[in-house]
């Protein structure tokens, strides 16, 4: 699973606007945005970069003004973490990831009274993808300002193969939602889990994050798998079906 979960993280960085590779390297540039999270380097599985192909990783950011940062399954590509580290890269965060297949996927089940029934829906129109965009801002902690442009990612993805669902508040704007990639290597990946404070605890999570492994499972991938934050998120992950699968680590160069 580690070598499925890294073939795709580079297929995935190759559909950035601006992808490139550099030696053993894929690196996602989009120049609608500079934020790190968005603009990302992966190894392909295997790679054994030398200590000039990291001084290349490291001026292909430079050189647009961005902080060099990777995301990878180590295990995947042993090699590359110590040629990293022996540049001066270091640990951002490690990750366990869960992965869900067709055969442990649990859809929650109906609430008795079809007034408390959630109701997990695709986004339509502008207002729909900038609400989302809003509220998965504020359950994030505000870690990036929503904008047209966060509310257009969005829309791509869901245009481009992958999906996005959400539940509605009552009066019609966003509680929660999340979104998945498009396949790619048989897998694909679950992220943005969110919630807004005032309605955690609702099952919010929960529906939509099977919503969208159904969907995905439906468009032929053989596995959806993500990353948890704490224990609470992935006691909700396992009630749908998500399994361990294996870790990822984060590093970034401040030099």
């Amino acid at each position: 699973m580690h070598t499925d979960v890294q073939s795709f993280a580079v297929a995935h960085l190759l559909r950035r606007p601006a992808a490139c590779r550099v030696g053993g390297f894929v690196v996602g540039f989009d120049p609608a945005t500079t934020s790190p999270y968005v603009n990302y380097a992966t190894p392909v599985p295997g790679a054994a970069p030398t200590d000039a192909d990291v001084a290349d990783l490291i001026a292909a950011f430079r050189t647009r003004g961005l902080l060099p940062r990777l995301e990878f399954a180590p295990d995947a590509a042993p090699a590359v973490e110590p040629a990293l580290r022996r540049a001066g890269f270091t640990t951002e965060a490690v990750h366990e990831y869960l992965v869900c297949t067709p055969a442990t996927l649990t859809v929650p089940g109906a609430a008795p009274e079809p007034e408390a029934r959630l109701r997990v829906e695709a986004p339509v129109t502008d207002e729909d993808y900038l609400a989302i965009d809003t509220a998965l801002s504020e359950a994030f902690g505000g870690e990036w300002a929503p904008s047209p442009q966060g509310a257009a990612r969005l829309r791509r993805t869901e245009e481009g193969g992958g999906a996005v669902r959400f539940v509605r508040t009552e009066d019609g704007s966003c509680a929660g939602g999340a979104l998945c990639s498009a396949p790619a290597e048989g897998t694909a990946e679950l992220a943005g889990v969110g919630t807004l404070p005032g309605h955690r605890g609702r099952g919010i999570a929960a529906a939509v994050t099977a919503a969208l492994a159904e969907t995905l499972f439906a468009r032929g991938a053989r596995t959806v798998w993500l990353e948890y934050s704490g224990a609470g998120s992935r006691r909700v992950y396992e009630r749908v079906g998500f399994r361990p699968g294996g870790t990822r680590v984060y590093l970034r160069h401040e030099g």
